[in-house]
């Protein structure tokens, strides 16, 4: 990176290739930009943490999401085991089995967790955390500390699994003669028959007219959006989330009625307490299910 887009409104023609925007960028900010941690570790930090501190930090910020021993709640990742499996039909894609290097679990733990709360582990919690990921992999003994020296030289087993494509670039010719006639074309099977494809979303032409009966609206809504949405957190009152069922955690916020509390499920909320993200983070939910989460929430935390 040589320039910043700072604007610099009074023109330079002395300067070749100068344009009026930007300036020379200094060490601080390139510094700003320069966050990434490298296979060999270079980007780490100072610090460590060891594997028994990481045990009390993964039960209280990962473990909702990724279960008690890595194997994962819901459809949330898996962090442990599945070793063996990477040429099998169902590869299972762990920290332990696939990941090529732990500097990369730090750097991930580092940037984007915990989910509902990313940056603010500091770096001793990070690398306590990464060392428990590490036991729980089965790949360091439980008195292992992780530091910038022992992760730099720490080889994960998949690591070898990853290597530079020696192919050499090609282009693609198109096909402009004896092409195959379009209207001939048709297609014969589609992934919707495993099912594994989402197909609720799609419409028929006379649903699209609105010819079609109207869909009767499904009960457990409500249900269903909670326990892919909301549970993470309202279920063990994580960033301050209050619990479903614990009617006096709810008391106040239910008095200040549904559309407050609608309000801040889809557009989010910075409380005293805590932060609740814009829909729970899962923004592909519709203002409808959003909507029908927090009223089975409600429902079911009242006297």
């Amino acid at each position: 990176m040589e320039i910043s887009l700072a604007y610099r409104p009074d023109p330079d023609p002395k300067r070749a290739g100068y344009y009026g925007f930007g300036e020379p960028a200094t060490e601080e900010m390139i510094a700003g930009w320069d966050i990434d941690v490298r296979p060999d570790g270079t980007g780490l930090p100072p610090g460590s943490g060891s594997v028994e501190e990481g045990e009390v930090l993964y039960e209280e910020q990962c473990a909702a999401c990724h279960g008690v021993f890595g194997e994962g709640e819901g459809r949330w990742p898996k962090l442990a085991g599945g070793f063996g499996t990477l040429t099998q039909e169902r590869p299972e894609k762990t920290i332990g089995s696939y990941w090529p290097y732990v500097s990369t679990v730090w750097d991930y733990v580092h940037r984007a967790m915990p989910f509902y709360e990313p940056q603010s582990l500091e770096d001793d919690q990070v690398y306590a955390i990464v060392a428990y990921l590490l036991y729980l992999n089965d790949l360091v003994e439980d008195d292992f500390v992780a530091s910038r020296e022992t992760l730099s030289a720490f080889e994960m087993p998949n690591q070898d699994g990853f290597f530079v494509d020696p192919r050499p670039d090609v282009r693609n010719a198109v096909c402009m003669e004896d092409c195959k006639d379009p209207s001939e074309i048709k297609i014969t099977w589609d992934s919707t028959e495993l099912g594994v494809t989402p197909v609720e979303h799609f419409k028929t032409d006379e649903e699209e007219t609105g010819g079609a009966a109207p869909v009767e609206a499904d009960p457990n809504l409500g249900l269903n959006i909670y326990q892919q949405a909301c549970a993470t957190c309202h279920k063990g009152g994580l960033a301050g989330a209050p619990i479903v069922g614990d009617v006096p955690q709810w008391e106040s916020r239910i008095a200040q009625g549904m559309d407050v509390l609608v309000d801040h499920a889809i557009n989010g909320y910075q409380g005293s307490a805590g932060y609740m993200p814009p829909k729970g983070g899962q923004i592909q939910l519709s203002d409808e299910e959003v909507t029908a989460a927090v009223e089975y929430m409600v429902d079911n935390s009242k006297d």
